[in-house]
C-alpha cells in the first residue's frame, strides 16, 4: 500500500511539473513490428486476460458492464437527404471499451466502421483503430491500427480453447470457413499443437480462393503438415477431426449445420462464428463459453426474434454461446454445467476430464482482449522505439 501511494504521488509530481502531453500512433506497419503476428505470444496474452477476466479484475461496456460493443446501426430508410442506411451487409460502427487490471491495468476501446461494399473497392470490410488511456488521468497513451490486432486477438481465443482443452497429442484439425479468421486461429492453435499433422479446410465452395489461400499459406509456413485437404462438404471436414474450428462468415439461416454422429470421442468443437446444431444433440457435451453474460445478454435482446419448436423450446440462434443460454431458460440444461474459459484458467472449473470427452466451445469476443493485445504491442513500441509520437497539447488551453 505505501508503495501504490507513493507512485501516484510520484505520477501527480509528474503532471504538474510536465504538462506537455503527447501519445503514439503505430500504423500497420508498426504493428507488425511490435509483434502484432506473434500468434502463440497472443495466446499466452489471452490467457492472463481471461484469469483476470475470472477474477472480476476489468470492466467492459453495457449497464452490468458486460456488453461486446455498442453499435451504431442506421436505418432501412430515410426521409433525411444523404442519411447514410443499412442497404449493405454488415454496415455499421462499433464501439468497444474496457478495462483490464492486474499488469495490464489500462483502459481502451476498440472503434471500427464496417461496410459489405469496401470488399469491391479493395479494403477490408471493417477498418479498426484502438486507443489505449491512462486509468488514473485519462491521458491517451496510444492510438494504433488495430485490423491485424483484432484478427490475432480473435484467433488467439480458438488457440487459448485448444491449449487448455483439446485431447492429448491431437493430429487432425479442421478448419470450417477459410477468412481472415480461419487463417488466425489455424496459427493460434498450431503454435501450441506441434502434433497436429493433417489439416481439412471447409470453406464455402470446393474451389473458394480463400479455400486455396489458406492452404497456401499453412503449406508455406507449416512445413511439418502433412496433409491439407479442401473438403467438399462439412461431413468429410468434422468427421474425425480431433479440434474442429468454425470461423465462417456466412448469410443468417445458412449456417454450417453439424451432425453428433460426425463428431469422435475426444473431440473439441470451437465456434468463433456462426454454429447450427439441434439442442438436443448437445445436452451431454461439456460446454465452455468465453463471457456467458454476455450470451445471456443476447436472449433477452433477441428473444423476439428467436423461434420456437413445437415443443416450446428454443430453436438455434446461429450462436452456440446464445443457444447455450436458451437451453438453459428452456430446462435443458443447469447454469452450472457452463463455464467460462477464464475459470478454467484460474482453476475453478475443470477443463477436460478424459480422453473420451466431447467439449463445445463458444467464443464471441470481448474487448478486455483488445486491451490486452493491445498493451502488449504498445510497450514492445515503447521499448524498440517503434511508431511517432503526436503531440496534443504543449500546454492545455483550458483547464
Amino acid at each position: 500500500m505505501a508503495n501504490e501511494t507513493i507512485r501516484k504521488e510520484q505520477q501527480e509530481e509528474k503532471w504538474n511539473d510536465n504538462t506537455e502531453l503527447d501519445f503514439l500512433y503505430l500504423n500497420e506497419q508498426d504493428m507488425l513490428e511490435a509483434g502484432v503476428m506473434e500468434a502463440g505470444r497472443c495466446v499466452d496474452v489471452m490467457e492472463e486476460a481471461m484469469g483476470l477476466f475470472s477474477d472480476g479484475d476489468y470492466i467492459m461496456g453495457g449497464p452490468n458492464h458486460n456488453s461486446h460493443g455498442l453499435v451504431l446501426e442506421f436505418p432501412p430508410k430515410s426521409n433525411i437527404t444523404n442519411f447514410p442506411i443499412n442497404d449493405s451487409k454488415d454496415r455499421r460502427f462499433t464501439a468497444m471499451p474496457a478495462y483490464l487490471g492486474g499488469r495490464f491495468h489500462m483502459a481502451g476501446e476498440k472503434w471500427y466502421g464496417s461496410n459489405g461494399r469496401n470488399v469491391k473497392r479493395g479494403i477490408p470490410r471493417s477498418i479498426l483503430m484502438v486507443m489505449l488511456n491512462d486509468v488514473e488521468t485519462g491521458a491517451p497513451l496510444a492510438f494504433m491500427s488495430a485490423n491485424l490486432l483484432s484478427a490475432m486477438r480473435t484467433g488467439a481465443m480458438p488457440g487459448l480453447a485448444a491449449k487448455l482443452l483439446a485431447k492429448k497429442d491431437p493430429k487432425i484439425l479442421s478448419m470450417v470457413g477459410a477468412g481472415v479468421i480461419a487463417r488466425t486461429s489455424s496459427m493460434a492453435i498450431l503454435s501450441k499443437h506441434p502434433t497436429i499433422d493433417t489439416i481439412r479446410i471447409k470453406g464455402s465452395s470446393p474451389d473458394s480462393r480463400s479455400a486455396r489461400e489458406l492452404k497456401e499459406y499453412i503449406t508455406q509456413h507449416y512445413p511439418h503438415i502433412t496433409q491439407i485437404i479442401i473438403c467438399k462438404t462439412l461431413e468429410e471436414a468434422v468427421c474425425g477431426a480431433d479440434i474442429i474450428c468454425e470461423a465462417a462468415s456466412v448469410k443468417k439461416g445458412q449456417w454450417p449445420r453439424f451432425e453428433r454422429k460426425w463428431l469422435e470421442p475426444g473431440a473439441l468443437v470451437i465456434s468463433a462464428s456462426v454454429f447450427d446444431m439441434e439442442h438436443q444433440d448437445m445436452i451431454d457435451v461439456k460446454k465452455v463459453v468465453d463471457d456467458y453474460s454476455m450470451f445471456e445478454n443476447y436472449t433477452v435482446e433477441d428473444e423476439q426474434s428467436i423461434g420456437r419448436n413445437d415443443d416450446g423450446t428454443h430453436q438455434a440462434s446461429g450462436c452456440l454461446g446464445e443457444d447455450f443460454a436458451y437451453m438453459v431458460k428452456d430446462g435443458l440444461i443447469e447454469r452450472n454445467s457452463i463455464a467460462n474459459i477464464g475459470d478454467i484458467v484460474r482453476g475453478r472449473c475443470e477443463g477436460r476430464i478424459s480422453e473420451d470427452e466431447i467439449i463445445f466451445v463458444a467464443i464471441e469476443g470481448m474487448s478486455i482482449e483488445d486491451v490486452a493485445w493491445g498493451h502488449e504491442c504498445y510497450r514492445r513500441a515503447q521499448k524498440d522505439g517503434i511508431g511517432t509520437k503526436l503531440l496534443l497539447w504543449d500546454k492545455p488551453h483550458l483547464h
